[in-house]
């Protein structure tokens, strides 16, 4: 099925054949887990390059459906491609000009200078957009990790920890739960640290009416997870109390909106006004979401300057949020699926506000 709507593709656009250099669309098309290789894709050949390093499993993983082609030297993968698109009289190939780097572009547009190189863009990773059934079981597996290692978490937390350890512990936990990795770099930001969306965790001790944002995410055979939850450590003040209810009201707004056929811009407008009206507005400058899959942060995004269609199967993260400097912030996030009718949410986590004791 994808290697026919790469055909579908290469006969859209006029190619004789592709290039595939992301590692991402290479996994995607090709079923193999080699972190080096790529794809070269013409009416008569599906070929898998790769080293020496993984020629045995690239056999096991997609031998079946690609023949594997064990590159040697330091030229090896421009002489086997110039090999194969002579064999098949390619005039033309298309390439992923937002990946591949001008340097390597270069080597392959001198090695094959008479073939015509059309850049692709993004048009494979529109391939992943919508998500199959089998990637939709395994980003659910990935947040149900992230949702347990949540569960452990409030067990854990307490008043002198740090936010490196709150982060150690929820990376911990996914690691020895199945994940095979992280999908990023986890964030424990606390007190005025929460104010800072992407806080990198530090030694700062957790203190009684911190907020604490959790914001963190694992990959299961491949798919990534993505969920914030944001805690009070001790007692809530009416403030915090006010701007958490702010946030999850804004969220809720937007999961209800959610379904097939309207845009990202809207879902996005829809959660800032309810922020904005609150007096927050200028206090959320990130988009609303973002689409995951084999990577962390995939297209479509719900945001203001993404007017793309939602489509059922489509995945994207819902995550509302206020960053008041010299006090702290609150975000909240789900992942959800997008539905011909609404949405469906991956992740059951609790929203209520949390109090530490």
């Amino acid at each position: 099925m994808k290697q026919k709507r790469i055909t579908d593709l290469r006969r859209e656009k006029g190619l004789d054949a592709v290039l595939v250099t992301n590692p991402l669309n290479v996994r995607y098309i090709s079923g193999c887990t080699a972190d080096t290789g790529c794809l070269y894709l013409s009416d008569t050949s599906c070929v898998f390059l790769t080293d020496s390093r993984y020629t045995t499993q690239a056999q096991e993983e997609c031998g079946g459906r690609f023949t594997v082609c064990e590159i040697k030297g330091r030229n090896g993968y421009t002489d086997a491609l110039e090999l194969y698109m002579k064999q098949d009289a390619v005039c033309n190939i298309g390439f992923e000009d937002e990946v591949m780097t001008w340097a390597e572009a270069r080597r392959y547009q001198q090695k094959l200078p008479e073939k015509e190189w059309i850049p692709l863009q993004d048009a494979l990773d529109q391939l992943r957009v919508i998500k199959s059934e089998e990637e939709l079981e395994r980003i659910a597996r990935a947040e149900s990790i992230g949702d347990a290692a949540f569960s452990h978490i409030l067990e854990v937390l307490r008043p002198g920890m740090t936010e490196l350890q709150v982060a150690a512990e929820l990376e911990y936990f996914m690691k020895n739960a199945g994940a095979t990795k992280l999908s990023f770099d986890t964030i424990a930001a606390s007190g005025l640290h929460s104010a800072m969306p992407h806080a990198v965790p530090q030694d700062k001790e957790l203190a009684e009416g911190d907020f604490l944002t959790m914001d963190f995410g694992c990959v299961y055979q491949g798919y990534c997870s993505d969920m914030t939850r944001t805690v009070v450590i001790g007692k809530a003040s009416a403030k915090q109390k006010e701007i958490y209810q702010v946030v999850l009201t804004a969220q809720q707004a937007a999961l209800d909106s959610i379904r097939a056929g309207r845009t990202g811009s809207e879902i996005d407008r829809i959660a800032r006004n309810i922020i904005k009206d609150a007096g927050y507005g200028d206090y959320f400058g990130h988009g609303l979401g973002h689409s995951l899959g084999l990577f962390i942060h995939e297209e479509p995004r719900l945001s203001a300057l993404d007017d793309t269609v939602l489509c059922e199967n489509m995945v994207e993260t819902v995550e509302p949020g206020i960053y008041l400097p010299g006090f702290g912030g609150v975000r909240i996030e789900d992942v959800v699926v997008v539905t011909k009718s609404g949405c469906r949410n991956l992740t059951r986590s609790p929203k209520e506000l949390i109090e530490i004791g």
